[in-house]
């Protein structure tokens, strides 16, 4: 199927009066359906609760029978701004179920959602063998038409992979079929992005799972691309390596502004105004993390090798990225002439705010240099769990000022807003010596300096 100009969901897509067939829509505008989720992680959970939310009858399978027994009582596994609510509305209607059954999530299920995880492996590439296992034991279970929808970030061609799959090991001459619906989910805002999309990328050969997949998303009104699975496949990783690439470009651009003496935040600003580019992804800091865009960068590398071209612009996008973990390390040293035997308070470990996913985060890559260096690390992170803080081996104070007492040096890595309405006079009387290395340009730099602390930004 050739790829549809982006339409609201609100109103028929103009590709549906070129060849879709009117029996591929058999859901009503206000239509109730059963939808499998397989896998509760951030993508699955989120995106099965939304769906309940939305008024469909949603069963969501793990193969953890704790985690299913805490999902059942409303608990939540990870951090995330309006979830719990979001979860507490399904539980309490019924619309919503947890269960370690696969039979049971399968019977009757008009979509099921694969939103496992893709690790990567050593060489780079994503590790596809939950999502193997997952296709293969849905196959086992399939008993009427359903709609299988690959949700988690897969490499090009994963649609076809999954289809193979399911072919081998189907029980019966029953139909299916396999689609391609990458997720642009935001960790701390990922409630808000599924209810209210950019857009929505369905990749499929089927106009029967076009038409259904429409008419699921019709109710968000959001704008609608309808193309083959490789291109919506390639959407996703385009998308996130393309942010990462912005994040890499200002870091850089930030490092010069340090050595020339100019304000990388007015830099921005001025770029942003120009349409073209925007002011989204414009902010310096100790580079970028999380789950998506250093996975995403390393798998497009390896499809991009597997196919014969080297990508040698993202490459330098992940060595721009490594480099700005040392860029503040190196700030840190230069301050206090040295780290060996000092202590750094660090606040936020968090790879952004309104989560307490430190996957890639650039804080314990920059905390784990500090570290290599003799530097003594005390740490306070608004969510992030005292196992994660234990595994880094970061002492973990109750609160910013605390995270201070008798510290060298405050370095903000993380740009938590209650950072900014800290009592900067205890702050001051708190420390050894009075620096903060504000590696997310999230204070102001002129009361600080009246103060009489010694602060410094990222290209400020």
């Amino acid at each position: 199927m050739r790829a549809s100009s982006p339409v609201p969901s609100s109103r028929a897509p103009s590709w549906r009066n070129e060849g879709l067939d009117d029996a591929w829509y058999p859901l009503s505008r206000d239509a109730c359906v059963h939808i499998a989720i397989v896998g509760t992680g951030y993508v699955g959970l989120v995106t099965g609760a939304c769906f309940a939310d939305l008024g469909h009858e949603v069963s969501c399978v793990d193969v953890d029978p704790e985690k299913v027994d805490k999902l059942r009582a409303g608990q939540i596994p990870f951090h995330e701004p309006g979830l719990d609510e979001v979860v507490a509305r399904g539980l309490e209607s019924g619309r919503l179920r947890f269960t370690t059954s696969l039979p049971d999530v399968m019977d009757g299920a008009q979509f099921a959602f694969i939103c496992v995880q893709t690790p990567p492996a050593d060489d780079g590439s994503a590790d596809l063998s939950r999502v193997e296992q997952v296709a293969s034991d849905i196959a086992q279970y399939i008993q009427s038409y359903v709609v299988i929808v690959n949700k988690s970030t897969v490499p090009v061609g994963s649609r076809d992979f999954v289809e193979q799959i399911i072919r081998r090991r189907l029980p019966s001459n029953v139909e299916f079929d396999v689609a391609s619906n990458p997720e642009f989910l935001r960790e701390g805002t990922a409630v808000f992005d599924f209810m209210h999309p950019d857009r929505i990328v369905v990749g499929t050969a089927s106009e029967r799972a076009a038409g259904l997949l429409t008419e699921l998303y019709r109710p968000l009104g959001a704008p609608l691309i309808v193309t083959d699975p490789a291109t919506a496949e390639m959407i996703k990783y385009a998308s996130n390596t393309f942010l990462a690439t912005k994040i890499s470009f200002i870091n850089a651009i930030a490092n010069i502004c340090d050595g020339v003496g100019a304000d990388v935040k007015e830099v921005a600003l001025g770029m942003g105004y120009d349409a073209r580019i925007g002011f989204e992804f414009l902010k310096p800091g100790p580079g970028f993390g999380g789950s998506c865009l250093p996975k995403d960068s390393r798998a497009l590398i390896r499809v991009a090798q597997d196919n014969g071209y080297d990508f040698h612009l993202l490459r330098g996008v992940l060595d721009v990225n490594d480099e700005q973990h040392r860029v503040i390390v190196r700030k840190v040293e230069r301050l206090l002439d040295g780290v060996q035997g000092k202590t750094i308070a660090v606040w936020g470990l968090a790879f952004k705010p309104n989560t307490d996913d430190t996957r890639d985060s650039p804080a314990f890559a920059v905390v784990r240099l500090l570290m290599d260096a003799g530097a003594r690390i005390r740490g306070y992170d608004p969510v992030v769990g005292e196992g994660s803080f234990a595994s880094a081996g970061i002492e973990r104070a109750a609160g910013p000022i605390e995270a201070a007492e008798g510290a060298h040096v405050v370095l903000v890595l993380t740009e938590w807003n209650e950072f900014r309405w800290v009592d900067f006079t205890k702050l001051h009387a708190a420390m050894a010596t009075p620096v903060i290395v504000d590696a997310r340009n999230l204070l102001d730099p002129h009361s600080l300096r009246q103060m009489g602390f010694t602060y410094e930004g990222v290209g400020r």
